[in-house]
């Protein structure tokens, strides 16, 4: 009996440490695998993660969205309506709606972030990158700039090889930097750097000039100011956007000669706004974020710069004037950018392009029924993107008014219910108005509705489509 008790001891002490190694192992393995699938349980991210996706969830019925960051009311998050769209679930159209074509808000590009919400998403901890710098004692993350070259590589619109790449807070902040940067060898003491550029163009280059007020460069106007570039003294710079910005038309540098500089702005140059025929491979190129991914808000920007001592100077100019750029900006475009990256660009280019297009197609069809209206023809050109000849997508209509009378076509617009952007602010005369085609499907449509309604009596009855 006794050796019956201890033998059955000793099958249960057997079984028990079986059982521990067993669970051990079981346990080690398998949270092994969980972790190498991502499948391990969240602790201290669940509760962040719980309230991003209740506040995306938030019914908004389609013309608004809920933010982490936006009003709550009774301890909920409340939807913030598109244009023309009201109420707690923006489920109503507004009776005194109007056409807002005016901001260049690139919100087009909202429904492929939204099907794509999973790989963009960002969780970061409260510790994250709390230092002034990297680890190299920089303020430039290099896995972002690898990422930016890749970007360029990929979409063939930069040369990057052999180059420096610095980032800014926005292209707005940028630009500044390269005016600063330029302007410092400027090897007369009495006359600042003049500011040039072709009409029409891009405010911000005289903006921003003007509201410096530095005595190392002034905004001279029209490239046309500058009669000799042969006997200067003093340093011109001239801005080139391209495509440009209102008429999305691709340019050139007008001048040349030992002191003129020249920045070449290619915010829009990419595949869903232009066909790229070439690499641009100019000495100072500036890009942003809110372009290529739509992300206007991030506020950042790069330039791809030729010269090692004009980039220290526009990089010291950032850290002077910021530090270098926030580390979470940073942070965030580098997962957008690896989000568009994925199949080499394919799904997020082929979505914006046909976006685009069909927008142009479809404004320009109305447009073309009128005498009294006209706006800017692009021709199709090749693409080495896409690789195929592609019709034009850009980001702006530049409408022209016709008619002697008609003095202001801002004003005319705006009559018909569409705020568009006076061509006097591009340097341009009143005949002209800039719509933008950038913001949600809302605004186009209720542009659309309106641009109908006001060429309707130019056109043939069986073509009048109200949208």
């Amino acid at each position: 009996m006794a050796k019956l008790k201890i033998s059955s001891h000793g099958l249960f002490v057997a079984a028990s440490v079986t059982l521990n190694v067993f669970l051990l192992v079981n346990l080690y393995i398998g949270g092994l695998g969980k972790r190498k699938e991502g499948l391990e349980e969240l602790s201290w991210s669940r509760g962040a993660a719980a309230e991003a996706e209740a506040v995306a969830s938030v019914y908004c019925s389609g013309h608004g969205r809920a933010y982490l960051d936006g009003e709550i009311v009774d301890g909920k998050h409340v939807c913030e309506c598109n244009t023309c769209f009201e109420g707690s679930d923006c489920s109503l159209l507004s009776p005194d709606c109007v056409a807002d074509a005016d901001s260049g808000d690139p919100t087009f590009l909202e429904p492929f972030w939204m099907k794509n919400a999973a790989s963009s998403a960002l969780m970061v901890t409260g510790w994250h990158r709390m230092s002034y710098s990297f680890e190299d004692h920089t303020s430039i993350s290099h896995e972002l700039e690898e990422t930016i070259r890749k970007l360029h590589s990929v979409t063939k619109n930069a040369v990057t090889e052999g180059r420096y790449i610095m980032f800014g807070c926005g292209s707005t902040q940028v630009v500044n930097a390269a005016v600063y940067a330029l302007s410092e060898n400027n090897n007369s003491s009495s006359s600042p750097s003049q500011v040039v550029v072709s009409k029409p163009y891009y405010p911000l280059y005289e903006v921003q000039t003007d509201y410096f007020k530095s005595v190392d460069y002034e905004f001279e106007g029209d490239t046309s100011m500058i009669n000799d570039t042969s006997n200067l003294s003093n340093i011109v710079i001239e801005f080139v956007t391209s495509p440009n910005n209102p008429d999305g038309l691709l340019k050139k540098a007008v001048l040349s000669g030992p002191n003129v500089k020249t920045v070449n702005d290619h915010a829009y140059y990419w595949p869903h706004f232009t066909a790229i025929p070439a690499p641009a491979d100019e000495d100072l190129m500036i890009f942003t974020l809110s372009k290529v991914t739509g992300h206007a808000g991030s506020r950042f920007g790069w330039a791809i710069v030729k010269d090692e001592a004009l980039y220290e100077r526009m990089v010291y100019y950032m850290e002077i004037s910021e530090m270098g750029i926030s580390r979470d900006i940073q942070l965030r475009a580098l997962k957008l950018l690896k989000v568009i990256l994925q199949e080499n660009g394919d799904e997020v280019f082929q979505f914006a392009y046909k976006t685009m297009s069909d927008r142009w197609e479809k404004l320009t069809q109305i447009f073309s029924y009128s005498k009294r209206f006209s706006i800017q023809k692009i021709p199709p050109q090749y693409c080495t993107y896409f690789q195929k000849v592609r019709g034009p997508s850009p980001a702006y209509a530049w409408v022209k008014c016709e008619n002697e009378e008609d003095k202001s076509c801002t004003e005319i617009l705006r009559e018909a219910n569409i705020i568009g952007r006076d061509g006097t602010k591009f340097g341009a005369t009143k005949e002209y108005v800039r719509l933008s085609l950038l913001k949600r499907k809302d605004d186009f449509d209720q542009l659309l509705h309106f641009s109908t309604k006001l060429i309707s009596d130019e056109m043939p009855t069986s073509q009048v489509m109200w949208y």
